[in-house]
Order: structure tokens, then C-alpha cells, then sequence
């Protein structure tokens, strides 16, 4: 898989969580290691959400995994919490906004809105 094969799949997935319930400015950079490597970001802001492939630099949160570990988080089928504590994902910054992932991650897969 490709890097750019790899961002369309996941700006695919991401674009379809409902974030009208984030009230707060949230930025995550993505670092992808081993196949597919770059790095994008997810940034929601002003109830809408942008994935671009690019590096941002005034990032909350910043996550470390490779693609395949991404696809199983955003599918929900790994938990991020848990991906962490096995090392599979790694997470630096604002411990608080990085665990909104995991609301972001829910409101694509049920529809439903975060708080």
C-alpha cells in the first residue's frame, strides 16, 4: 500500500464523523510508520473536519502507529487506550485532547454526536 493509498482510505473513513458536538479546537498529527509512511493531520474546527496530508505544526495531540494499526483503531475494532498500553500506537501531547479521538473514532462508526 501507498502513502497516498493509505491517506484516501483514512480521509474516507474519518470524513464521515459527525463533530457538530466538539465545541473545542482539536489537531492531531498522524506519524505513519513502516508501509504507506508520511504524515497527515485531522484537525476539527468550527464544527467541520479537515484530513489533509500534510505536517501540522500546532498540533494537541500527536500519534505514531503504523497504517494497518490505524485501520483497526478507525474501524473501531482496536481501542486507542488499549493500543497504546500494548505499544502499538504512541501518543505525545495533550493527554486530554488526545483521548477525544476516541469520541471522534465513535461518532464516525455509530453516527451518534460526541459531547
Amino acid at each position: 500500500m501507498t502513502y497516498a493509498d493509505m491517506f484516501s482510505k483514512v480521509k474516507e473513513m474519518l470524513m464521515g464523523a459527525d463533530v457538530s458536538g466538539i465545541h473545542e479546537h482539536l489537531a492531531y498529527q498522524f506519524n505513519i510508520t513502516g508501509e504507506a509512511e508520511g504524515i497527515f493531520y485531522v484537525e476539527v474546527k468550527n464544527g467541520q473536519l479537515h484530513v489533509e496530508p500534510y505536517e501540522y505544526f500546532d498540533r494537541d495531540a500527536m500519534f505514531t502507529c503504523t497504517a494497518e494499526n490505524l485501520f483497526k483503531i478507525a474501524d473501531g475494532k482496536t481501542d486507542p487506550i488499549l493500543a497504546v498500553t500494548l505499544g502499538k500506537l504512541k501518543v505525545e501531547g495533550n493527554i486530554d485532547k488526545a483521548l477525544k479521538l476516541k469520541d471522534l473514532i465513535k461518532s464516525r462508526k455509530t453516527g451518534k454526536k460526541s459531547r
